[in-house]
Formats: C-alpha cells, structure tokens, sequence
C-alpha cells in the first residue's frame, strides 16, 4: 500500500480516538459525556459532541479550556468549573443555570468531558 493512501486511514483514526483532557483534569471525559446527557444539559447548551437542538438559552459549552473566567467571577480552571456545575447560585444568585444536584464525582466527570472539548 502507498504512503499516500494510508495517511486518510491514519488520520480518519485519530478524529474518531476520545480527545484526552488536559495535563492535571482529573475525572473520565466518556463517564462526563454521558453525564451530560442524564442531567440534560444539552436542553439550555450547545456541547460538542452531544447530540440536540440548537438551544441558546445557555452559553454553548465548546473551547471551555481556553476560557479565563466562568459567570465573570471563576477561574475556567476544573475546580471552578466543578464548583459552577454543582452549585452555580453561589457564584452567582441571579444566574438563569439551575441547580441540577450534580454529585461531585458527576461534576468532575462532566468538566473532564468539557475541558477536552
């Protein structure tokens, strides 16, 4: 086989291979993934990779590893994302985001699958 025509296979291969979170992101992106789905988060935010309406009642959920802040009080890093997910009215006590009752290993899970995206 030509090394032209395996580079398409390779690179077809590592498009569908789970992203890893980055260095220090504790938690399972694939639990975190399904996590997602069970609390339906997909109902307010638009999640790479999680099928669902194209909803705008949250801010889309992609690139989360590059933000700076979360509800411009937050360092974006996992622990802030962790303590958004599961109690977002101590951050912010006007904030439209409910809480869901995430538990924190869910969070954790969740913020893994996030932060990869």
């Amino acid at each position: 086989m030509k090394a032209w025509t395996i580079l398409p296979m390779v690179l077809a291969l590592a498009a569908c291979s789970p992203k890893r979170p980055p260095v220090g992101v504790q938690g399972d992106p694939e639990r975190g993934k399904i996590a997602v789905t069970q609390y339906a988060c997909q109902s307010c935010h638009l999640i790479p990779g999680v099928p669902g309406s194209k909803v705008y009642v949250g801010r889309p959920l992609s690139d989360m590893a590059r933000r700076k802040l979360l509800a411009g009080a937050l360092p974006a890093d996992q622990a802030g994302l962790v303590r958004w997910i599961r109690d977002p009215q101590s951050v912010d006590p006007d904030t439209a985001m409910p809480n869901m009752g995430v538990s924190e290993r869910d969070a954790l899970d969740i913020s893994a699958y996030l932060l990869t995206r």
